[in-house]
C-alpha cells in the first residue's frame, strides 16, 4: 500500500463516520415514504464520497475543524448522488449498473429516479441554510453550491456532453471545457466551500480553488482511462460506455500513453497550488491517489 494510499484511507477513517452519522437523516420521516426509501437507496450505496472527504480535509488545511465544513459536505455528497441517478437514467447515460448494485430507476422506476434526485438537489440548500453557520459564510456557501451544480457548471457540463454524442468531432479544449464543468466544477466547488466554511484567507481559498480545478481535470482523465481499460467487476458499472456512445475521451484523442501523461500533469499542477497551505499533507496525498485509484 503506497503511502498516498495510506493517508487517505486514515482520512477516510476519520471523517467518514462524521459525515455518516447525519447523512441519512432528513430522509428518515416524511409523508413520501417510496420517495424517501429511494434517496436513501442511492444514499447508501457508498462510493468513494470524495467530494465530501475534500471539503472537510479543506476546512483542516487552513486551519479550521473538519466540524466546521460538515454542513458543506452534507451538501455536496447529496449533489453528487442527485447527479449520479439522474445520469444513470435512459434518457442521459442509460445505465443499469451503479456502484455494484441495480440504477436507482431500475429499483424505483423512473419518476421516483427523477424525483429522487430532486429531492436531494434540494436537500443540499436546505442542510446549508439550516446550519447555524454565520450569515456571510452561509450565504458564500450556498453561492458556490449554486454555481457548481447549476447550468454554469456540472448541468451545463452534461449538456454540452449529451450534445457531444451528436457531433461528428471536437478537440481537446471542447473536451476540457465539459469536463471543466461536468466533473470539475463540483469537485472545484468542494475545495473552495471547506476553505470558506474553515475560515480561510483570500489567498488560501484561491490557492484550494485552484488545486480544485486541476485535481478535477486528473479525476476525469483517470475516469476515461479506467472506462477504457478496466472490467465491469472492477468499477462496479458498467465498462467502456463512453466509447459505446461515441462520447470523445481523453484516451480516443491523446492515446492511452498521452492521456497518462496528462494525467500525470494535472496532478503534479494540483500539489503545486497546495504549496503555501499549512496543513497540506492529506490534500497532496488525495492528489496522488485520486491519479492511481483502479475504481
Amino acid at each position: 500500500m503506497s503511502d498516498s494510499t495510506t493517508q487517505v484511507k486514515a482520512d477516510l477513517d476519520r471523517l467518514i463516520p462524521l459525515l455518516d452519522a447525519a447523512l441519512l437523516e432528513p430522509f428518515r420521516h416524511g409523508e413520501a415514504q417510496r420517495l424517501g426509501e429511494a434517496m436513501r437507496y442511492s444514499l447508501e450505496a457508498g462510493g468513494k464520497r470524495v467530494r465530501p472527504a475534500l471539503c472537510l480535509l479543506a476546512s483542516e488545511a487552513v486551519g479550521g475543524t473538519a466540524a466546521m465544513a460538515l454542513p458543506g459536505a452534507l451538501a455536496l455528497e447529496y449533489i453528487h448522488t442527485y447527479s449520479l441517478i439522474h445520469d444513470d437514467l435512459p434518457a442521459m447515460d442509460d445505465d443499469d449498473l451503479r456502484r455494484g448494485r441495480p440504477t436507482n430507476h431500475k429499483v424505483f422506476g423512473e419518476g421516483h429516479a427523477i424525483l429522487a434526485g430532486d429531492g436531494l438537489l434540494t436537500e443540499a440548500f436546505g442542510v446549508l441554510a439550516r446550519s447555524g453557520l454565520a450569515p456571510d459564510r452561509c450565504v458564500e456557501g450556498l453561492a458556490l453550491l449554486a454555481e457548481g451544480a447549476g447550468w454554469r457548471g456540472m448541468a451545463g457540463g452534461q449538456a454540452l456532453d449529451l450534445e457531444g454524442e451528436t457531433r461528428s468531432a471536437y478537440d481537446l479544449a471542447h473536451l476540457q471545457l465539459i469536463h471543466r464543468l461536468k466533473t470539475g466544477a463540483l469537485l472545484r466547488t468542494s475545495l473552495e466551500m471547506g476553505a470558506v466554511l474553515g475560515g480561510a484567507s483570500p489567498s488560501e481559498r484561491a490557492s484550494l480553488r485552484a488545486y480544485g480545478e486541476a485535481i478535477g481535470l486528473a479525476f476525469q482523465i483517470q475516469d476515461d482511462i479506467l472506462d477504457a481499460t478496466a472490467t465491469d467487476a472492477e468499477l462496479g458499472k458498467r465498462a467502456g460506455k463512453d466509447a459505446g456512445r461515441g462520447k470523445i475521451t481523453y484516451p480516443s484523442l491523446l492515446g492511452l500513453e498521452g492521456a497518462r501523461k496528462a494525467l500525470s500533469e494535472a496532478t503534479e499542477t494540483a500539489l503545486c497550488h497546495l504549496a503555501s497551505l499549512p496543513n497540506r499533507n492529506s490534500l497532496a496525498a488525495w492528489a496522488r491517489y485520486l491519479a492511481q485509484r483502479a475504481t
